[in-house]
């Protein structure tokens, strides 16, 4: 990978009982080409000393440990401030149930030096398991309805066609965002906690005139859902899981004024509601309809800025 002055990158982990993922995923950043990067571990008060187990398997990285779990927004902040302190040039933030390409990070930053209009770089997702298949492609914004949709989610990597243009948003499971649009547009809201709280991020960068495009080059493989999909008495998902998705979609339409999409998420919202009725899957019907009464009723929060 050719040299690309003037850069440094801050890798962030953030670990809540997901040992054996972040493990998988520190071994295969160990083989990057890109070298003038540090991995920033952000453990979420994981149980068994998690955080300390890692830092002495992989003494190299950075580890930051808080003292309550605080969601992907939370968490993620932490080690953003931290990286911003420290002076990097750009901040990634990467999910520790992924493993990545050694060229991954290179070719994002690849991207950045040819378009100096760009705030943030997603790489080409495959799913772990299923390699042929498409993860996420970055994604488009259907303003009409409020609507996020994943490019290329599931599709056969051999028939898919990269779409040149930008994206509307990317996705926080692999952002590579610079300094400067960070310090111009703010942190994560914390108050999504997690779910949401990208596709919010990557529209207040589009507000503010930075573009975000796809590193088709650049190839990481996710195991998808790693801290959602536990058993449960109703199934792998969480009910919180679904509290937190409901919940965090209407804060985003009405922060972005989407009357029509209010409209339109309610009743995909109700259909859920009538499907877990149907299954007898009684606490995710309460997380449901917990979800949709206070992403109408709380009062919506801005994201921190930094300094």
């Amino acid at each position: 990978m050719a040299f690309i002055p003037n850069s440094s990158v801050a890798i962030i982990l953030v670990n809540w009982n997901g040992f054996d993922f972040t493990r998988a995923c520190l071994n295969s950043l160990r083989n990057l080409d890109f070298t003038d990067y540090k991995v920033i571990l952000v453990d979420n008060a994981s149980l068994d000393q998690e955080g300390k187990a890692l830092k002495k398997a992989f003494p190299e990285i950075e580890l930051i440990e808080n003292a309550e779990n605080l969601g992907f927004t939370g968490g993620n902040n932490v080690g953003i401030r931290y990286a911003l302190e420290q002076g990097f040039s750009h901040i990634m933030l990467l999910n520790n149930d992924t493993e990545v390409e050694p060229d991954f990070l290179g070719e994002m930053m690849l991207k950045f030096h040819q378009n100096p209009n760009l705030g943030v770089v997603q790489p080409l997702i495959l799913f772990l398991h299923d390699p042929k298949k498409i993860w996420s492609a970055g994604g488009r914004w259907v303003s009409s309805i409020g609507r996020a949709i994943t490019l290329g989610d599931r599709e056969p990597l051999a028939d898919y066609r990269f779409n040149k243009s930008e994206l509307d948003w990317a996705t926080g499971c692999c952002m590579l965002i610079s300094r400067e649009a960070i310090q111009h547009v703010g942190l994560l809201n914390e108050q999504y906690f997690a779910y949401f709280e990208d596709v919010e991020w990557s529209l207040r960068f589009k507000k503010a005139g930075f573009e975000i495009a796809l590193a088709e080059k650049a190839v990481i493989y996710h195991e998808a859902g790693a801290s959602s999909k536990k058993t449960h008495s109703e199934g792998t998902l969480s009910p919180r899981v679904f509290y937190y998705n409901v919940r965090n979609q209407f804060l985003l339409l009405r922060s972005q004024r989407i009357p029509a999409g209010i409209v339109y998420h309610f009743f995909r919202f109700l259909g859920w509601t009538g499907y877990f009725l149907f299954r007898g899957r009684f606490q995710k019907l309460k997380s449901v309809i917990k979800g949709i009464r206070d992403g109408l009723s709380d009062d919506l929060e801005s994201a921190a800025r930094w300094p």
